[in-house]
């Protein structure tokens, strides 16, 4: 269809261009003389012969040869050229009938009048009809004429007839005085110049109008076999250049109508100004010539212009094609990426506010996406309207404003359908919630209920009607139905989502368990007695089991079954069958208490797994929202210079902390629900896991310094406007510090209510762990703050321990002043205990905000552990003691800020120094072992060195001066290093 259209509208461009061919062809080939008035210009301006206008008696043209003395001067080359252009001048149908010669001799000789006729006659180059000669007026030469004449009669007869006359009146019998010039006696008004100028005028303006129709032919011919070019800027720039050339042809044919319209005003001005006055022929000729040449320049514009309306409205219609195409690549290829995002939004959430925050994403995402939708229906129905405006590509445009809609079409569908499942996951996750809120109110209404108040029938019965009561809401709470549940939300039942359903089911009936056997020893309570009963001990109760899993790998004598995630039921502690009957007595109530504590740790758990969700929610949130927008080209430039390439030193190790809690804790967390007194085995299994937290907090400093220099980037708030946070970024990357301290309080709390249980040791180890990491934790952000060490750190082992202290120096080697000064004035150093070594530095004062407000250290002196001894207790000062370096060389006395204080580093120093002890042991009994090995013969006592790091190991032994402090030990069989001296003086 479209090559069809293509092919119609050539033949129409191609008939139009037929059209203005023939017409510029016409005038083109019309009989224009070579020779042009403006070519013989000063030949004509000699007035030796003009076409006066005059017509004889049958019309043939007149042709006057004035009284002219240097006519037989003149040239024959020139004499033929005005000869040559005057007979060319009129109609072929004039000149056909024959010219006629007026030759004006009146005031010449005979000889020269015999002269003139016979030249003429000889190269005249036309038909002569006759010829008339005013011979000479002088009596003489009148005479001499005559004679001459009727003598030569027969020669002039021979060439051209010839008639003399003797005067003007005799002239008027062969010619009527109308078409005479008033020099022979006529009325007929001629003047040589404005004819001359009239001729040239109308020679120069068909010349213009040929020009211009060969040009019009030329440019007709480029248009007609333009090739259509195939991209917008190639269109655009053929349509400009032919719109250029269109316009200057058409400037030109202007130019052409204004000259022609000018030449005939000319023509036409003696009618002006006399209107009884009529032209004489050769100005009626002149001005038929430019009439006709005017009609034909119009119509050869009407013709070019019928012909570039095509020709310009097919350049219009391919540009509108090429633009329709391009702008249907650019969108088609936008609605892939949209289809291609949206195909990526099959998360359904695992919790309320994730759902929510997945339908604000969406939302976001639709309303980013509006522009490239709203912008493929525009183009849709801007093909429709080419289609109606009969554009000659049909074929092509049609299917492109289909797929267009269809795509539209096909992605608010996909949107729409998303929506509706996240609006169902908002639905189940709201059902699940406010089973589980229904589930803690009626755990928090057990454990509020007082025990001592139930044990009388009054307050049975209140406690009996407010389960009741409970338990009636339940209806619009509670999950009734799973099956029905499965049914409903099958769409969006993901295969954990499905597992949180059964957990809150579970949970459910686990509470409406626990309440139905409250419920059934309140109603015992309450019921009424109808006789006294002697006082006995009650019979003991069912005691009561709680649901507990064994998720993750037991310890000890665990058993990893097949079923270790399945729940199994294990009584907590139940009373012997030796206890007394009055212990027997109080097992109701010692099973209420156990309920109440189990329903306190359940508390505690949901609060761990609820802050933990939120958490994970948090750092996905930032991750998502700030750290994945800097790589986002078009928030490229909303980031300023100082944070270009920054990502990693402003988040971190964030994304590591996401995926572990993402990943791995919280699954793992989620399966001690059920059995929250078990949980410290998770936090102990991934303990290690807990060592980036040290990574994150280490970094702090350098993201705080960056968001302090950064926090106005426009950056910043545009992100924070999309995630529509009331707090700004820093308080989210604060969120990682406050976690690592939230679990420690949990699992205080959690430990608080699990001390009689089975998990009670794990939960304690637990809880020292974590204590362990945040100390590890805020170690190394002092140990960072450390400058002026040359070494690496690293290499010093572990940090064990860190605190400020006061310290006095006693060098035996010093200067004598310097001794005595260091015992008075003390100086204050902060001192970092490494397995390897001890490292004194100098605090530094506190600057700027927050985590910049971190003190700095100044490295001033290191002790090699290998060297170092210890005295416990020094005279005088509870919070003093000694550590003393190569052999009492050097002594620093440390004052601790408090006792305890003291204790503690005194005994992990003791520590080290024992595992270096025990070091020094074992290497000399393994080298005694490898000497006995490969030695045959038992070597002498003498030369032994087995005996010999023996005897070293007793001498260090002994020096230990009481069994509660390590003083005067020494590694004499280490390689003992002289103290590093550092950059300041202490």
């Amino acid at each position: 269809m479209t090559l069809s259209l293509i092919s119609l509208l050539s033949q129409d461009i191609s008939g139009l261009w037929l059209l203005l061919k023939t017409s510029t062809d016409e005038i083109m080939h019309q009989d224009i003389t070579p020779l042009c008035a403006a070519d013989i210009q000063d030949q004509l301006k000699k007035r030796f012969a003009y076409l006066s206008g005059g017509r004889g008696q049958d019309g043939s043209p007149v042709i006057t040869f004035p009284d002219y003395p240097a006519f037989s001067d003149v040239p024959d080359k020139e004499f033929q050229n005005v000869m040559t252009y005057l007979t060319s001048i009129p109609s072929l149908q004039d000149a056909g009938i024959g010219f006629i010669l007026v030759i004006d001799r009146r005031q010449d000789k005979w000889t020269s009048v015999k002269a003139s006729v016979l030249r003429i006659a000889a190269s005249f180059p036309a038909n002569l009809q006759l010829v008339l000669v005013l011979r000479p007026t002088g009596f003489f030469q009148r005479t001499l004429s005559d004679l001459a004449f009727k003598f030569n009669r027969d020669d002039f007869r021979m060439k051209v007839p010839v008639i003399m006359l003797s005067s003007v009146p005799e002239l008027h019998g062969y010619i009527d005085k109308s078409q005479l010039t008033e020099d022979l006696g006529g009325t007929l008004d001629y003047c040589h110049t404005r004819w001359l100028c009239h001729r040239t005028a109308i020679e120069s303006f068909a010349l213009m109008v040929k020009q211009t129709a060969q040009m019009l032919q030329s440019f007709g011919t480029e248009l007609a076999e333009t090739e259509l070019p195939n991209d917008v800027q190639s269109t655009s720039s053929v349509l400009c250049a032919h719109m250029e050339k269109k316009d200057k042809a058409k400037e030109d044919m202007r130019l052409a109508l204004d000259k022609g319209q000018s030449i005939l005003e000319s023509i036409r001005e003696p009618l002006v100004k006399s209107p009884e006055q009529s032209l004489n022929q050769d100005q009626l000729d002149n001005q038929t010539t430019v009439q006709r040449l005017l009609a034909q320049l119009n119509e050869t514009e009407a013709a070019f212009d019928e012909f570039w309306a095509k020709h310009q409205q097919k350049l219009e219609q391919c540009l509108q094609l090429r633009h329709f195409e391009q702008d249907f690549r650019e969108v088609k290829a936008a609605l892939d990426v949209l289809a291609q995002k949206i195909a990526t939004f099959t998360d359904v959430g695992n919790s309320l506010a994730h759902v929510e925050h997945l339908l604000k994403d969406l939302t976001s995402f639709e309303e980013k996406s509006s522009v490239a939708v709203e912008r493929a229906r525009t183009l849709s129905l801007e093909g429709e309207q080419l289609i109606d405006n009969k554009h000659y590509a049909v074929d092509s445009i049609r299917p492109k404003c289909h797929e267009l809609q269809h795509l539209c079409d096909q992605f608010v569908a996909e949107v729409r359908q998303r929506r509706g499942l996240l609006h169902k996951s908002l639905e189940l996750h709201g059902l699940l919630e406010a089973s589980m809120k229904w589930c803690d109110e009626g755990i928090y209404l057990l454990a509020s209920q007082p025990v001592d108040k139930c044990q009388s029938q009054d307050g049975a019965e209140a406690a009996l009607q407010e389960i009741e009561k409970f338990l009636e809401t339940g209806a619009e709470n509670k999950i009734q139905e799973l099956n029905k549940i499965y049914q409903d939300y099958e769409p969006i039942l993901t295969q954990d989502l499905m597992k949180h359903v059964q957990k809150v089911f579970q949970k459910q009936e686990s509470m409406e368990e626990m309440f139905h056997r409250r419920q059934a020893s309140l109603k015992k309570l309450a019921a009424k007695q109808t006789r006294p009963v002697q006082p006995v001990a009650p019979r003991p109760e069912a005691l009561t089991k709680s649901p507990c899993p064994s998720p993750g790998i037991r310890r000890g004598s665990e058993n990893n079954s097949s079923e270790g995630n399945a729940l199994r039921r294990g009584p907590y502690r139940r009373a012997k069958s030796e206890m007394s009957e009055s212990r027997q007595g109080r097992s109701s109530s010692t099973g209420d208490e156990e309920e109440s504590l189990a329903i306190l740790r359940r508390h505690v758990m949901n609060e761990l797994l609820d802050t933990e969700r939120v958490y994970v929610e948090e750092l996905l949130c930032v991750l998502e929202g700030y750290a994945a927008e800097m790589d986002n080209p078009l928030m490229t430039h909303l980031i300023s210079t100082g944070l270009q390439n920054k990502k990693d030193v402003l988040f971190g190790n964030m994304e590591e902390i996401y995926h572990f809690h993402n990943r791995i804790f919280l699954r793992e967390l989620e399966n001690y629900i059920d059995c929250p007194e078990l949980v410290g085995r998770c936090f102990l299994e991934r303990m290690e896991e807990f060592q980036i937290y040290e990574k994150y907090c280490q970094n702090k400093p350098r993201s705080e310094s960056l968001w302090r220099q950064c926090s106005d980037c426009p950056f910043f708030q545009e992100c924070q406007k999309k995630l529509d946070h009331k707090l700004s970024l820093d308080s989210y990357l604060l969120k990682p510090v406050q976690r690592i301290t939230k679990y420690q309080l949990l699992l205080k709390e959690m430990l608080k209510y699990s001390k009689s249980c089975e998990g009670a040791e794990d939960l304690q180890e637990a809880l020292s762990s974590i204590l362990g990491i945040l100390k590890a934790v805020n170690d190394s952000m002092h140990l960072i703050a450390i400058t002026g060490y040359d070494g690496n750190l690293s290499d010093l082992g572990k940090l064990l321990m860190q605190g400020s202290f006061s310290v006095w120096t006693d060098h035996k080697k010093g200067h004598t002043k310097v001794k005595d000064l260091a015992r008075f004035k003390p100086m204050q150093r902060h001192l970092f205990l490494h397995e390897k070594a001890v490292l004194f530095c100098k605090k530094r004062e506190e600057n700027g905000e927050g985590y910049e407000k971190a003190p700095s250290y100044s490295y001033k002196q290191s002790l090699n552990m290998t060297a170092v001894g210890i005295t416990e207790n020094v005279k005088g000062d509870v919070k003093k003691f000694e550590i003393w370096y190569n052999a009492r060389e050097e002594v620093y006395i440390i004052q601790a800020p408090t006792p305890e204080i003291k204790a503690a580093w005194v005994n992990e120093i003791r520590k080290v120094l024992t595992s270096q002890l025990q070091a020094c042991r074992e290497a000399s009994q393994h080298r005694a072992l490898e000497q006995s090995q490969s030695l045959p013969l038992p070597a002498s006592s003498n030369t032994s060195p087995s005996k010999g790091n023996t005897r070293n190991i007793k001498k260090l032994e002994e020096r230990k001066t009481d069994p509660l402090s390590l003083e005067g030990y020494v590694s004499s069989t280490s390689l003992t290093k002289p103290p590093e001296k550092g950059k300041e003086p202490w």
